[in-house]
């Protein structure tokens, strides 16, 4: 068997410290390698593939009766709190393990946890691809999943083998040698493993629900809240119990600890399989935005058509269901170049995109904005799992005769948001639906929004909370500030995080493209990769620079005693740069538009394309709404009163009616006989027309489809030359 190039690092190159990203995205190119064999390999270059006909989208997205809803979510609820009780517990805690086992200085312990967590979240985007391309969205977690507790594993194993931990050396990093290889291999499985999970789960939750259903509309805003509950419930015994467990008596029972909790919630979300919804994967999203950059590319030199009716797929009827159908939209209108239709009326595969392919890629160029201004955040949360930890490490830990780990500070936060996420789910959602009539209660923007104020907030009294911290320590290092001085900036930013966190889950699972969702859902997590690696960044720019400018020559974050830093400076710039970065927000946030779904679709369309407004059914009554829908559902009833299937449906309302007539001269078991006779004879002659004019109608398009492929040249995928 041939092992693929990826595979074949060198143990030098890991010995050596520097290899621990390339080892990570070494087993994703071989992950994607694997799955783009031939016997693998989807066919994608079929005409039918320009967009899903009906029947291939019910198939994708079919619901099966007595499965789905908030049953199949136990399961999935379970889970999140079994996986994440160890992997936030590490996460927290790994930044002490770095430096008392492995022996990194301050930054060197700060920046691997950053790149740890940059990488996982990274990651996500490789879980959402595979479970919307090639497998479902089961199999990819549980493939994930033994990915991540392999690591666990290994984990477990160095921190009990005295043999492989490092001896102290005094530099920034001890580690080398086999201690090396052992522990950036399961850093690096780790971030494979949780990342690819972390990328897939939330939208296997979600898609227990239909959106196109009011009721499950809201149960879909209620089950991002309850997601999040279950993360916090897990992280509030993993900060406690197992990270009490790692750092008060070994680190290789927590870890093991860990490793028994991932294995339990895994199993029992298997245990959930009869009660899910399975959405089959379709084509690759990655290789459908590729097709309208190029043809756009290929197209820059043609001019836009004067009116999008023009445009290819806009008038095509049968191609997709409503729910899959995307509108035509103004943003962007370069890239209605996509969609443009050959001078000879010829369409050929890959010659031409879609209306449809063409706002998929619309919709997510909008979403990159929000997805960049979150990073910010992200990059002070990093600050709450480094710096933060390390002053706990300098305060006074006890609570009376107990003394708590300074990891576990982090549990005043989560024990806020197991208070506030129900008071918000029960008490300020349903008032706030009153006033909107949002299901959400506020919209998913305004919602980041709010997040985003608060962490700002969070990094300015941080700044505050060290200094008197460091102050006592200069004037009496014998009697420290409590450690529950850090509650101020782990509560608010705890607040902030509920906010923004369940925010960008629905906002980006709600605003994707229908074959797009875990992909989507995954930018959540990139804004956390991002705020992550960022956070390095800051660290190494800051110090670099401070180092120069500053009278003593010594950078803000240098060296291992923090009580000599200026950690204070680091929280008060990160203060600044996030209200700078709100400002941006709200320029974005206000330009955004949401999604719209096709104009030809049975339900009318009563959402805001605005951002951070609120639509007109989120403003008016309850009442009001539903008479605008009914007077457009009238609307579009008079509109095809000339098409067959309208015909068919107004004879059998006249005989409804002529029903009617005869009831009051006629006894009532002959009024009912009658009715019955009459109504199941004009069902009888609907359903027979109705299948007369579609088997008609789908026999022409055929015909002329054959027609139009059969005297064209094959061409190639991307460029549409002939071969």
């Amino acid at each position: 068997m041939e092992i693929p190039a990826p595979f074949t690092i060198s143990l030098s190159s890991l010995k050596s410290g520097r290899c621990f990203f390339c080892f990570s995205f070494g087993l994703l190119r071989s992950l994607i390698n694997c799955a783009s064999r031939p016997n693998l390999h989807l066919q994608i270059f079929s005409m039918s593939d320009m967009e899903a006909t009906e029947a291939d989208y019910k198939s994708v997205s079919k619901r099966e009766k007595g499965k789905g809803g908030f049953r199949a979510c136990l399961f999935v609820f379970v889970m999140v709190a079994l996986e994440n009780m160890g992997f936030i517990a590490n996460m927290i805690s790994l930044v002490l393990y770095f430096r008392e086992v492995m022996y990194f200085n301050v930054a060197g312990a700060s920046n691997t946890l950053t790149n740890l967590m940059g990488t996982t979240f990274l990651l996500t985007v490789v879980g959402g691809f595979i479970s919307d391309t090639y497998l479902s969205r089961l199999t990819t977690i549980l493939i994930f999943g033994v990915i991540e507790i392999l690591a666990l594993v290994m984990m477990t194993i160095q921190a009990h083998a005295k043999s492989l931990h490092p001896t102290y050396c005094g530099r920034s990093s001890c580690v080398e040698g086999n201690t090396a290889v052992m522990l950036y291999a399961s850093l690096s499985l780790l971030a494979l493993g949780s990342g690819g999970v972390r990328g897939v789960l939330p939208s296997l939750g979600a898609d227990q629900f239909d959106q196109n259903d009011s009721e499950e509309a809201k149960a879909l805003a209620t089950y991002f809240n309850w997601i999040t509950l279950s993360t916090v419930l897990g992280a509030t015994v993993g900060v406690t119990g197992i990270v009490w467990v790692s750092s008060k008596d070994a680190w290789y029972k927590g870890f093991m600890i860990s490793t028994v909790a991932a294995f339990v919630g895994f199993a029992v979300l298997l245990f959930g399989k009869p009660f899910y919804h399975q959405r089959k994967p379709g084509e690759s999203p990655f290789i459908r935005i590729a097709q309208v950059i190029v043809l756009v590319i290929k197209n820059r030199r043609l001019p836009l058509p004067a009116k999008p009716d023009e445009l290819y797929g806009i008038r095509d009827k049968e191609t997709i269901s409503p729910e899959g159908k995307l509108a035509h939209t103004d943003q962007f209108r370069f890239l209605d170049k996509a969609a443009i239709v050959p001078k000879d009326l010829n369409i050929a595969p890959r010659t031409v995109c879609t209306v449809t392919q063409v706002e998929e890629v619309k919709i997510l160029t909008r979403m990159l904005p929000i997805l960049f201004s979150t990073i910010i955040m992200n990059t002070c949360l990093a600050q709450l799992q480094t710096f933060s930890v390390q002053q706990g490490f300098m305060m006074n830990k006890h609570l009376g005769k107990f003394e708590v780990p300074a990891p576990s500070v982090p549990v005043i936060p989560l024990l806020f948001m197991v208070i506030l996420i129900p008071a918000y789910e029960f008490l300020f959602v349903p008032f706030a639906r009153k006033i909107t009539g949002h299901p959400s209660g506020i919209t998913q923007l305004q919602r980041v929004g709010v997040g985003l104020v608060l962490s700002a907030l969070s990094m300015a009294v941080a700044g505050v909370v060290e200094v008197k911290r460091r102050d006592q320590a200069q004037k009496d290092q014998a009697h420290p500030i409590s450690l529950f001085w850090l509650s101020f900036q782990y509560g608010i930013f705890g607040i902030a995080d509920m906010f923004t966190l369940v925010g960008l889950m629905e906002f980006f699972y709600k605003e994707a493209p229908s074959g797009m969702k875990s992909l989507s859902t995954s930018f959540t997590w990139l804004s956390l990769s991002f705020g992550y690696f960022l956070s390095t960044v800051f660290v190494n720019i800051v110090n670099s620079v401070t180092e120069r400018v500053a009278p003593s020559k010594q950078g803000w974050l240098n060296g291992d005693n923090i009580d000599e830093n200026n950690l204070n400076l680091f929280y008060w710039f990160l203060a600044v740069l996030s209200c700078i970065n709100f400002a941006n927000y709200l320029y974005w946030a206000s330009w955004y538009k949401y999604k719209i779904d096709d104009v030809d679709s049975n339900k009318p369309d009563i959402r805001s394309t605005e951002g951070l407004l609120l639509s007109k059914a989120e403003n008016t009554p309850e009442s009001e709404v539903k008479t605008e829908a009914k007077e457009n559902k009238e609307e579009r009833v008079a509109n095809v009163e000339n098409n067959p299937e309208s015909e068919v449906k107004t004879e059998a309302k006249e005989n409804k009616e002529e029903i009617l007539a005869k009831v009051e001269n006629t006894p009532e078991n002959e009024v009912k006989t009658e009715a019955k006779e009459k109504k199941e004879e004009a069902k009888t002659m609907a359903k027979e027309n109705k299948e007369e004019v579609k088997t008609e109608a789908k026999k022409n398009k055929e015909e002329k489809a054959v027609l139009e492929i059969s005297e064209l040249p094959p061409s190639c995928c991307f460029c549409g030359s002939e071969n």
